[in-house]
């Protein structure tokens, strides 16, 4: 008897593999720019023929969509339980977090944020933002509304908005600390300045 648990239940032989490719394309990332990582490069390295690769993903960009939610994983990062209950002028603790393993994998990131980059993991990315910031449109107010916009549309435009806020930082040369990106990010979701009194490493870049 099969039921709703079954169907959706991955078996691990599954997930073996699929963590084989996502550590493969990794491993790549750091010896190469993304776009020059094929699809041979990336079984050879995890020492699986192609119709294997293409049994789990249809190509290179899906994949590394998924290989950053893993890292991310791992890092303790689990963008979707990002809730608005840190006050307004604090970003929430996961986003930091996350900042910070930009921080740590600012090549990857930077080529994989960047103009030739994943659009894959940048529409995710868009929508886990999207949905945090609707609740906190829901919740913590403050976030700047035109009545004749739908909420969805406005919370569209602000995920765009933080994506572009961590783009733009991961090219700043010195980058500034992840805690100042995390801050300037959430900003653009309270409408509110969420500025460190204590915190002036940001004179070090304007």
């Amino acid at each position: 008897m099969t039921g709703d648990d079954d169907r959706t239940r991955v078996d691990p032989r599954v997930l073996r593999t699929r963590r084989l490719l996502q550590d493969a394309l990794l491993g790549l990332a750091r010896e190469k720019a993304l776009t020059e990582i094929t699809v041979a490069d990336v079984t050879d390295r995890a020492t699986v023929n192609r119709s294997t690769f293409y049994q789990h993903y249809p190509d290179t960009d899906t994949l590394l969509a998924d290989a950053l939610d893993m890292q991310a994983s791992q890092f303790g990062v689990d963008l979707a339980t990002i809730v608005p209950d840190a006050p307004a002028d604090q970003p929430p603790a996961v986003m930091v977090r996350y900042a910070q393993l930009i921080a740590e994998n600012i090549d990857l990131y930077r080529d994989a944020l960047g103009p030739h980059g994943s659009a894959v993991a940048v529409a995710r990315l868009h929508s886990r933002f999207r949905e945090l910031i609707l609740e906190a449109m829901a919740t913590i107010g403050g976030t700047p509304t035109v009545s004749d916009i739908p909420p969805q549309i406005i919370a569209a435009a602000l995920a765009g908005s933080v994506i572009g806020v961590f783009s733009a930082w991961i090219q700043l040369d010195p980058l500034p600390p992840a805690q100042d990106a995390a801050r300037w990010a959430w900003s653009t979701v309270t409408g509110r300045t969420t500025r460190d009194p204590v915190d002036h490493r940001h004179d070090a870049y304007g």
